[in-house]
């Protein structure tokens, strides 16, 4: 990783600024590195505050914990490894944050498909080469409440294609990592 080594991730900013949260590298998880966090929270400075998140592919917690830090008011974070989970399940509770936040170990695309709530923000970065990132996108409209944003990051050149009513607010890439901002309007959505 980086100066920090292995295994620990730092929550860039909020009321949990500098706090350091640790996971298990060697379960493949792979954190959003620091540079696209904090440029990706810069762009949802303005819909942050009560926003309701979710970290569909969790991994380390990184996205969904630095969102809970900057403001959000729930979090569900979503995983297929019991490890993992259990690990932004402990960075949860050595935060106190367990209250505003829901843990769950499920499969992304089948758990899309069942009735839950609508979310604000969703955080959109399965493992690389999984070949989740579009199925989860195809499938996620459902799920997303108005105003909403979806963060979407992949390998490289290997971008998504866009289902019909979601359009790309940002888009950016630093060095391998592309990602992007994008939201989805239902038909008689008006344009913010």
């Amino acid at each position: 990783m980086s100066r920090r080594g292995a295994g620990r991730l730092r929550i860039i900013g909020g009321q949990w600024r500098s706090r350091v949260v640790a996971f298990d590298p060697a379960l493949g998880v792979r954190p959003t590195p620091d540079r696209v966090r904090q440029t990706l929270f810069d762009w949802l400075a303005p819909c942050i505050d009560g926003a309701r998140c979710l970290d569909l592919f969790a991994g380390s917690g990184a996205l969904g914990l630095e969102a809970l830090s900057r403001g959000a008011a729930r979090c569900t974070f979503l995983e297929t490894g019991a490890a993992q989970a259990a690990g932004v399940d402990a960075a949860l509770r050595a935060l106190g944050a367990q209250t505003r936040a829901e843990v769950r170990v499920a499969d992304a695309l089948s758990w899309l498909r069942q009735p839950q709530g609508r979310y604000d923000i969703v955080f959109l970065d399965p493992p690389y080469g999984s070949g989740l990132l579009q199925p989860a996108l195809d499938a996620l409209a459902p799920r997303l409440a108005p105003g909403n944003r979806v963060f979407l990051e992949w390998p490289g050149d290997a971008a998504p294609r866009l289902p019909a009513g979601f359009e790309i607010l940002r888009e950016k890439a630093a060095g391998q990592v592309s990602y992007a901002l994008a939201t989805f309007r239902a038909e008689a959505e008006p344009a913010t």
